[in-house]
């Protein structure tokens, strides 16, 4: 098969990350990620941030009976997900004992398995609030590749409404989409080329194809047609227990852009198209020439934005003061990528003898 060449340099086995805000179509892009022949995408599986967070009770993973723990958790917590995602435990748990000494490998380790089922070379992960942690993500995987999908902050707001899981009110939806968009457009500025791609989630419902043809080039795979018909992999891919993912079952359609119109109460349009107009318009989506927002709304809005914003310079500032000692080696050594940035020679060298 032939290689697309992404960057300065292609690396067949660099993981991709998909982001954006909740309710944006991050599954349907995860399924279509996941139809591709060398990608494997799966579920959400909950444990890579707690693992990331809490990885001072697990010591040095240079030692194998820190890196049998930290793999024990992972396959065996009950908030993980691990069951899943369709992998033998006690083949992954040897496979992270026996691995590299480092957290990302532990945790790379889940995810090469699981494409190992499906016969791929390359893994993917998705979880909207992902966009939160590039910089996280980027300690553990330094050759990782970043997909931001987005979609009207309108209709993510009108769907994280109906949301059985969703608790919050409408100002904390609308703060989390202005969030993921500045949060994006900080993540482009500081990454190095081919390594943060964007797209809308309404081009690529509208026109799958031309899309995909454009975010494969990102990837450096070749576009494969089966990737526009996601809802054949939804089957593996999504749990049945997700009922909210429901649509990932059909085919690609168009039918849910622009329905904040009838979903969303006329006070919450008015305060989306105030707080997020300069966002919404700069991502080409048209105002609707509401009427400006009440005050109150205006300020309740203010008030949950700086709420999320102290929660998160709290939770910053505290793996701020935890990397400054460090219990052991973060980067995954794994990839072609990160062997390479990590000064070690190739796997096929190191195997031959001829390195670490």
């Amino acid at each position: 098969m032939k290689r697309l060449v992404t960057g300065e340099t292609y690396m067949p086995d660099r993981p991709i990350f998909v982001i954006g805000c909740p309710r944006s179509g991050t599954t349907m892009l995860q399924l279509m990620l996941h139809s591709h022949p060398r990608v494997a995408v799966p579920p959400e599986t909950r444990f890579l941030v707690p693992a990331y967070f809490g990885r001072r009770k697990y010591g040095d993973l240079r030692e194998p009976v820190n890196r049998q723990v930290l793999a024990e958790w992972i396959a065996t917590g009950r908030d993980t997900k691990f069951r899943e995602l369709g992998i033998d435990r006690a083949e992954f748990i040897e496979q992270a004992t026996e691995g590299p000494g480092s957290l990302g490998s532990v945790i790379g380790t889940v995810f090469r398995n699981y494409a190992a089922r499906f016969g791929k070379p390359r893994w993917g992960d998705k979880r909207p609030s992902y966009f939160k942690h590039v910089d996280i993500l980027l300690r553990m995987f330094p050759d990782a590749q970043f997909i931001h999908l987005i979609r009207d902050g309108r209709d993510c707001v009108a769907s994280l409404k109906e949301m059985p899981w969703y608790h919050l009110s409408s100002f904390h939806a609308i703060s989390n989409w202005a969030e993921a968009i500045d949060f994006g457009r900080r993540t482009a500025q500081r990454l190095p080329k081919g390594s943060y791609h964007e797209l809308r989630y309404e081009d690529l419902t509208a026109e799958p194809e031309r899309a995909l043809k454009r975010l494969c080039a990102f990837i450096g795979e070749e576009y494969d047609p089966a990737m526009c018909e996601p809802r054949h992999a939804a089957q593996v891919a999504v749990p049945a227990h997700k009922v909210w993912h429901s649509n990932t079952h059909s085919a690609v359609t168009t039918a849910r852009s622009g329905s904040w119109a009838q979903r969303l109460e006329p006070w919450e349009i008015a305060l989306c198209e105030e707080v997020l107009g300069d966002r919404l318009q700069s991502y080409g989506y048209a105002l609707s020439g509401a009427p400006k927002a009440a005050r109150e709304h205006v300020a309740a809005y203010r008030a949950a934005a700086a709420k999320r914003r102290t929660a998160r310079w709290r939770k910053t500032n505290r793996d701020r003061f935890n990397r400054l000692r460090e219990p052991g080696p973060v980067a995954a050594l794994l990839t072609e990528g990160q062997r390479k940035l990590a000064g070690l020679p190739p796997r096929e060298l190191a195997l031959s003898g001829g390195g670490a």
